[in-house]
């Protein structure tokens, strides 16, 4: 494996957009970032732009973002506000070019400081402000490319982008989970086709992170030792799930796959977040990542639509037991057919998988990786 050179990595170039947004632009060794004063006539922000609804029939929490229907909805390419803005009029990323840049998202389902509000016995209705952060990645000034299409440096600088976000914000008060994301394709619901990502700071626990850390925890209680280290062990004893494995990773379908496409990314090592990995790791996770995502747009004639979740966990207490890993899935089930998350998924949460996972890690094993 090849060591890319990440041993030093420079703090973030930081800057303020017009609205008072911060903004921090990470650069490739030998690249320094160049940013020009962002001239665009936005309105200040108001801090308390969305609202957390408890809904007692669940024990779930709602976020109730009115101000999301506004966000830009498909621009063409000449006006993506996510490519680089020059002139600081046009664009949220007021600077003449960028290897990654990280941003709050002037449309954010969270923000601002607080915490989650009591719940008590008696109130029919709990609500508060939805606090949090909401931050949005840029993978590369080419609006035209995908995280596949990046060099193995750059999709490591983009892990240490995830990273510093995941320090940063696992520090801040009131934050209990930072979850990394992307999703990719229309067929997901994307509606800016620049390659990006979402960062965010959730003030609660999400309803998949509380009921796998509670599986982790009965597991601990009743037999001993991790749930997901077991999982993976017993992953790579029966083998014929296992797409790819190095020394320090291993990419495999899940036995009980809920997607036509689905591959989870484990560290070989228990960790609980990015923060924990070391910079030999570091660079395994970027090229293996690569390698699963170039897999899957050979899958098919198009590019594959597929949504991607760092699971990511705080090192004490209750989410001592989260194990760091990466889910990547997709809801395209053929060349031409898309599994729709309709009565069963949608209203009942009960997953009908059309394909076997066995099926699907074979053809992803055969499609076999390609260097970057």
């Amino acid at each position: 494996m090849a060591k890319l050179v990440f041993d030093v990595v420079t703090a973030p170039t930081r800057a303020t957009l017009a609205d008072g947004r911060d903004i921090m632009f990470f650069a490739l060794p030998g690249r320094r970032p160049a940013p020009v004063p962002d001239r665009r006539p936005l309105p200040r922000r108001d801090p308390d732009q969305s609202q957390l609804r408890y809904d007692r029939a669940t024990g779930q929490w709602v976020i109730v973002a009115a101000l999301r229907q506004d966000r830009t909805y498909k621009p063409p390419a000449d006006q993506c506000p996510l490519c680089p803005g020059p002139t600081g009029l046009t664009s949220e990323v007021p600077a003449p070019d960028y290897d990654v840049v990280v941003f709050e998202n002037r449309f954010p389902s969270l923000s601002g400081g607080g915490r989650l509000p009591p719940v008590s016995a008696g109130a029919d209705f709990v609500s508060g402000p939805g606090a949090g952060r909401c931050e949005v990645i840029c993978f590369s000034s080419d609006h035209c490319g995908s995280f596949a299409d990046l060099k193995p440096a750059h999709a490591r600088l983009v892990v240490e982008a995830w990273r510093h976000r995941t320090a940063d914000l696992m520090a801040a008060p009131g934050v209990e989970q930072v979850f990394c994301f992307e999703n990719r394709g229309e067929e997901i619901g994307v509606t800016l086709t620049h390659p990006h990502g979402q960062i965010y700071g959730y003030p609660y626990l999400t309803p998949r992170t509380a009921a796998m850390l509670s599986q982790a925890r009965d597991h601990r209680n009743r037999h001993g030792g991790n749930l997901f280290a077991e999982l993976l062990a017993r992953e790579v004893d029966h083998g014929g799930r296992v797409i790819a494995r190095t020394g320090l990773f291993t990419a495999f379908v899940p036995f009980a796959a809920r997607w036509p496409v689905e591959v989870h990314i484990y560290p070989n090592r228990f960790v609980h977040n990015l923060v924990e990995l070391d910079d030999d790791e570091l660079d395994g996770f970027a090229q293996i990542y690569l390698d699963v995502l170039r897999r899957f747009d050979r899958m098919y004639s198009t590019p594959l639509p597929y949504i991607s979740a760092l699971h990511q966990f705080a090192a004490t207490g209750a989410q001592a037991d989260g194990y760091f890993h990466v889910e990547l899935m997709s809801i395209r089930r053929g060349a031409t057919k898309l599994k729709y998350l309709a009565a069963s998924e949608s209203a009942m949460d009960a997953f009908i998988s059309d394909v076997t996972p066995e099926s699907v890690a074979r053809r992803l094993r055969d499609l076999g990786g390609q260097p970057g």
